[in-house]
């Protein structure tokens, strides 16, 4: 099948490329006669769906049509549209493939895409971690890019299915200052501040202040969020040529226990009323503080040539707890274990980079070249755990009010973490990183050759097993511009990303080592209006890994793959396609299977834990003129088909139904006032992800049903 898509794909190539290299001329004319009025559109893309530039923390120069890669970039007007608040709150709808394991909830952000887990950043650094830190409160974040396939030359060993890169905001000197308020179904109220200036007469001393604050109840009993974001920003001309910038990013919140929204049977998935839950009132909510601070300095040589510099350290506590399912039976008779959960993540990086320009000859160099370091420790105690039912005590089919019957826990918290520990769960890593890459331009930059290198050297602390790797990954990619607005480009990467996972036989998790393959054709519509992007991709990967479905509170064993293969399409557009209607569109194809047989899976088996084909749309039409003028209406759908579990492949089980979803949102503004109203789940669909448990149960985490979300915005 793989087969007849490339085919497919290569054709469109053919003749979309021949037919837009014919008339981008007569088209981009006969639009600009007829919206000359609203040429606003053209110059200033920036305010619309469509950015077309990379943030200074991706380290690239140049538009995103010109890049040999496959980069998706959510602006600020994108999230406010939506209604998004945080990082888990439905940010992947809007690139191709991208999805999350709903399991984590709110308390991190785990996404997926090409077959895999995609590597978290921050501003440029590497910030992922088997649970990551607090998902990103959206009242400091600046943009969301999606980098698609490996890109471990310039970051510390990402991942080859790709990263998404989080941006905070930054003082811009424009004076504008901003509230927010709202509120929504089950208890929801939320309120945000943004502050943008300067702090003297000459303009050298800038500032940007955000602050969020949000509480809310779940449509479960007993379960209610609380959280508080802080994020100050200065930035001081310290030469006409040098800036520093410092930054503090704070963020606490109280959580319901992790595991009290999952929901289990013997039957099947959604056999219990979505609204049934195994928390209680006496459960203690989880407790998390998040801080981050960044020193970034940056120094312009000359128009050609900029070294920036970064600091930042991170520092994550949680105190808290996890419920999970000890034992089912045929009646419905469920036992809850409660497990602690108390960690601490530290992190610290230090990077250093150079971007250039020169020429040699008839030929166009773009230099980078960098050194990244970092350092990250992540202790964590679920050793301790307390029984809550005896058998016949709580019953999944029963409505109402079931107390434990064993009382809730009361966890040893006398010692200190790391004294309660040791070595049990303690997962320490050091990574030092040097790379090269030189952007070659022919025919006056219409044919461009990357070549890049990066060398990475890992010791990691396993539990108490000290490993050390040291690796070389080449990459290769070729842009070529038919047109100035369109763009085909291949890519070869490869990757290179040390795993901490333990097997249950006792070893370490080999690290992950994959080959990427990737042509793609890129066009940008109207003066960057618009623009759509089709890619087609194939990742070879070795000693990939997945969760152990055996797995029981605390226990974090995975199992790993010998060889995989992962093959897709992609296809997106985003941007403004005619006067006031914007949209964000997007389809993917995922095939993923084993190509080595292994104990567990055997050679053709589908890896386990991603969806075939995903498409979503968001689109919003703002009325241009008449009595409606300034008024918007969207739509959203998402559609999943062909949903795999995280590994069902092997121990069985029922595969996930295909997902159906539509939002609607309805919205007024003008320049300074802004009201939206969203609409999520119109259907009002039981919405669920989930898995076969090799216990012999089915879990699952079911979605709100119908609920809304209403904003106003004042910007003075």
């Amino acid at each position: 099948m793989f087969k007849q898509i490339s085919l497919l794909g290569i054709l469109i190539f053919l003749s979309w490329t021949t037919l837009y290299a014919q008339s981008d001329a007569v088209i981009d004319s006969i639009y600009v006669n007829y919206l000359l009025e609203e040429v606003v559109i053209e110059t200033n893309s920036d305010e619309l769906y469509n950015r077309n530039l990379p943030s200074e923390s991706l380290r690239l120069s140049g538009s995103l049509l010109k890049l040999p890669q496959n980069i998706q970039v959510l602006n600020s007007i994108i999230l406010a549209d939506q209604q998004i608040y945080s990082m888990a709150d439905g940010v992947v709808r809007n690139v191709s493939g991208a999805a999350r394991i709903e399991e984590w909830g709110d308390l991190y952000t785990y996404i997926t895409m090409r077959g895999s887990r995609a590597a978290s950043f921050r501003n440029g650094m590497n910030v992922s971690h088997k649970y990551g830190l607090l998902s990103e409160d959206m009242s400091f974040v600046d943009r969301v890019e999606f980098v698609k396939g490996p890109s471990s030359f310039m970051f510390s060993n990402g991942e080859p299915s790709g990263i998404y890169n989080v941006v905070t905001k930054r003082p811009t000197d424009s004076g504008s200052k901003s509230v927010s308020m709202g509120l929504g179904s089950y208890g929801l109220y939320r309120a945000t501040l943004d502050l943008d200036g300067n702090l003297d007469k000459n303009h050298k001393l800038l500032y940007r202040f955000n602050i969020a604050g949000q509480s809310n109840n779940a449509f479960r009993d007993y379960e209610s969020t609380k959280r508080l974001s802080i994020a100050p920003v200065v930035s001081y001309q310290l030469a006409k040529s040098t800036l520093l910038t410092a930054e503090y990013l704070f963020q606490f919140a109280k959580l319901p226990d992790l595991g009290v929204s999952n929901l289990f049977s013997k039957e099947g998935y959604a056999d219990v009323r979505r609204k049934s839950t195994l928390s209680d009132p006496q459960l203690e909510l989880t407790h998390i503080r998040d801080q981050n601070i960044t020193l970034n300095l940056q120094h312009q040589f000359n128009e050609d040539w900029k070294l920036t510099s970064q600091l930042s350290y991170f520092n994550y506590k949680q105190q808290g707890s996890f419920i999970w399912a000890k034992s089912l039976d045929d009646a419905g008779n469920l036992q809850r274990i409660q497990y602690i959960w108390d960690a601490k993540n530290e992190m610290k990086f230090g990077q250093v980079y150079l971007n250039g320009a020169f020429k040699t000859g008839a030929v166009n160099h773009h230099l980078l070249s960098g050194i990244d370091l970092s350092d990250k420790s992540y202790v964590a105690d679920f050793a301790q755990s307390h029984l809550l039912d005896s058998i016949g005590t709580y019953n999944i089919y029963k409505q109402g009010y079931q107390a434990p019957y064993y009382g809730t826990a009361q966890f040893d918290r006398s010692r200190g973490l790391k004294e309660r520990v040791g070595n049990s769960f303690l997962l320490e890593s050091q990574v030092i990183g040097a790379y090269i890459q030189d952007e070659m331009g022919f025919m006056d930059d219409v044919l461009r050759l990357s070549l890049s290198g990066r060398f990475s050297y890992v010791r990691e602390n396993n539990y108490g097993t000290i490993t050390t790797n040291r690796k070389f990954t080449p990459r290769v990619g070729l842009n070529y511009s038919i047109t100035s607005s369109t763009a085909l480009y291949a890519l070869f990467d490869q990757s290179f990303v040390p795993q901490s996972g333990r097997l249950r036989s006792g070893g370490v998790a080999s690290p992950l080592t994959a080959n990427n393959y990737e042509i793609g054709w890129k066009k940008d519509w109207f003066g960057g209006c618009w623009n759509t992007s089709l890619v087609l991709y194939q990742i070879d990967k070795r000693n990939q890994t997945s969760a152990d479905p055996d797995n029981i509170g605390g226990e974090n064993y995975v199992l790993q793959f010998g060889k995989t293969r992962t093959q897709g399409v992609e296809f997106d557009v985003k941007g403004e396609l005619f006067r006031g209607m914007k949209a964000v569109v997007n389809y993917a194809y995922t095939h993923a299977k084993v190509t080595q047989t292994t104990s567990l899976y055997k050679k053709g088996e589908h890896v386990p834990g991603y969806a075939t084909h995903t498409l979503n749309a968001w689109l919003n039409y703002q009325f241009q003129e008449g009595v409606f003028k300034d008024f918007g209406i969207s739509l959203v759908m998402v559609y999943v088909d062909d949903r795999s579990t995280g590994w069902n492949g092997v121990y069985g089980g029922r595969e996930l139904p295909n997902y159906l979803k539509f939002d609607g949102a309805l919205s007024w503004s003008n320049d300074r006032f802004s009201i939206h109203l969203n609409v999520y789940n119109l259907a009002d669909r039981y919405l669920y992800s989930g898995a076969y448990h090799s216990s012999g149960w089915y879990y699952w985490r079911p979605e709100p049903p119908r609920n809304f979300r209403l904003s106003l915005a004042y910007q003075f």
